[in-house]
This record gives C-alpha cells, sequence and structure tokens, in this order.
C-alpha cells in the first residue's frame, strides 16, 4: 500500500464520510462503504486505500476489522456515543457494572472505562492498526477504554433497551447492576461503593425481581443480597426465599477481601468489611 494517496481518491474517500454522516452511519461496517462508494464515484479496487488513508488522516477511527466509527472531528457530526459503540464491538452486549450503575443514578463517581457484560462465546475483538488495541486492562478504542465481562449465556439476563441521545443500547437494568455489585465489586469502584448504590436506589428498589435474580445466579450473591438487604432494614418475611436456599460454607460479604472477620450464621456470611475485622 503507498503511504501516499492520489488526491482525487482522497477527495472522493472524504466525499465517502461525508455520505456516511448524511445517512447516519456513525458507526459503518467494510460491507456498507462498499455499497456506498459507488454513489461517490470510489471503485471498489480502491475501498481499503481509502479507509485507510481516512483512519489515518483522523477522518474515521478503527473498532475492530471491518468496522468503523466517523471520527468526533467530522464536521455536522455529533460522534457516536461510548455505549454505542460497545454495541458494535460484540453481540451480545449489555452496558453493565459501575458504567450501569452511573447510568442509573446509582453512584456520583464516574467510572474511567465503560464496563460490558457479553457471553463466553464471544470473543473480545481484535484490531490492527494505532487507534484501537486490546490488553489485559480492557479493549482501547481512541480515549476509551471497554472491559468486557464474560458470563456463561444462562447469567446474561436481566437486561433493558435505553435510548442514549440517537442511539438504542442495552443495558443491565438497575437491580441485575447491584447483583453484579455484589458478585464483582472491583468493576464497580469497591464493596463500600456497591453498599451506596444500595442506599441510593431506596425503596425504588424491586425486591421480587432483585430476589428472583439472585437465586438464578449463585448461591454467594443470593447470601450476600440478603445480608445487604437486612442490614438496609428489608423485613426478614420477606428474605425467607434467600435465607433457606441452601449453601455449603460461609461466603465473604466482600469477594475481594480478606478471610477474615465474624461470621453470620443467618446468611453464612464472613462479614469482612473495614470496622467488623479486627486487626
Amino acid at each position: 500500500m503507498n503511504a501516499t494517496q492520489n488526491p482525487k481518491r482522497s477527495a472522493v474517500g472524504i466525499e465517502l464520510v461525508r455520505l456516511l454522516a448524511t445517512e447516519g452511519h456513525k458507526i459503518f461496517s467494510t460491507d456498507r462503504a462498499r455499497e456506498l462508494a459507488p454513489r461517490v464515484g470510489l471503485k471498489d479496487a480502491y475501498l481499503w486505500e481509502s479507509l485507510y488513508h481516512l483512519r489515518q488522516n483522523g477522518w474515521i477511527v478503527s473498532l475492530r476489522r471491518g468496522l468503523y466509527a466517523l471520527a468526533s472531528t467530522v464536521p455536522g457530526v455529533t460522534p457516536a456515543h461510548e455505549f454505542e459503540i460497545a454495541m458494535a464491538l460484540v453481540e451480545p452486549a449489555a452496558i453493565s457494572h459501575w458504567s450501569a450503575l452511573h447510568h442509573h443514578g446509582l453512584t456520583e463517581q464516574t467510572p474511567r472505562r465503560v464496563f460490558v457484560l457479553t457471553t463466553a462465546e464471544v470473543s473480545v475483538p481484535r484490531v490492527r492498526g494505532t487507534k484501537a488495541k486490546q490488553s489485559g486492562q480492557g479493549f482501547r478504542v481512541g480515549d476509551t477504554t471497554y472491559q468486557f465481562v464474560r458470563v456463561r449465556p444462562e447469567r446474561f439476563f436481566g437486561t433493558e433497551k435505553v435510548w442514549i441521545g440517537e442511539a438504542r443500547v442495552t443495558i443491565t437494568d438497575p437491580e441485575r447492576s447491584l447483583l453484579d455489585g455484589l458478585t464483582m465489586p472491583q468493576y464497580c469502584g469497591d464493596f463500600a461503593e456497591v453498599l451506596h448504590a444500595f442506599e441510593a436506589r431506596g425503596t425504588d428498589l424491586d425486591l421480587e425481581r432483585i430476589t428472583e435474580y439472585a437465586l438464578k445466579l449463585d448461591g454467594a450473591t443470593a447470601k450476600r443480597l440478603g445480608w445487604v438487604l437486612e442490614h438496609q432494614g428489608v423485613d426478614l418475611s420477606k428474605l425467607e426465599r434467600l435465607a433457606a436456599l441452601p449453601i455449603k460454607g460461609y461466603r465473604k460479604l466482600d469477594p475481594t477481601g480478606p478471610r477474615k472477620g465474624p461470621t453470620n450464621a443467618r446468611w453464612m456470611i464472613q462479614e469482612n468489611l473495614p470496622g467488623r475485622v479486627k486487626a
């Protein structure tokens, strides 16, 4: 591939970007670009070259192989929201954990990355080029890092559709987001932040829904939920299904904390929170 591009083809490439913007394609595939290329006089033989130079010159951003987004510098175009980009990176996908808690107004802290729930059968995307890269710390696109959290297909539930600007995206609902905090508090700030999120949800919490979700996940999550709800003043009669769930051995209240602290026989929970753990 040549380092420079024919000025005429460069101008045609920019016309392609403008056409994509006009048609509302903030995120587009190579196939969609190929379909539109004849309308601006771009021959198929030069499509890859044009996309390469458009990427190098900052008109488009690579998301993964064969998938691009219009850059924020394109005149007259509102860039694709980071949640919209997340939906394009993997399928199925749902905005989750800290990102979902923030969207639902359950945390005042703004996460530095976008958390995305997806199934174990979906591979994290790979991409070539300098605009996007994957590492153990997440998948970076431009200035945004996406953290994919893989779950088994049967654990991919508790989602809803919401509008973010002009984009319709999938996000875990408040109850599922809170439970994900009990399971992986490290993806929600920390366990203290998760407890704060429960307090923020308050009387808006759908007790029946979150109970059903917890019982579908696992025993440890269900017992943590019971402990949290009891300490929030929920009547124990409403927590009987959680309390009756059999579980072997005590589970840490904060799964990321030390195995220290007093034990709670009702919930089979080891209360390993600061202030309850003796030095």
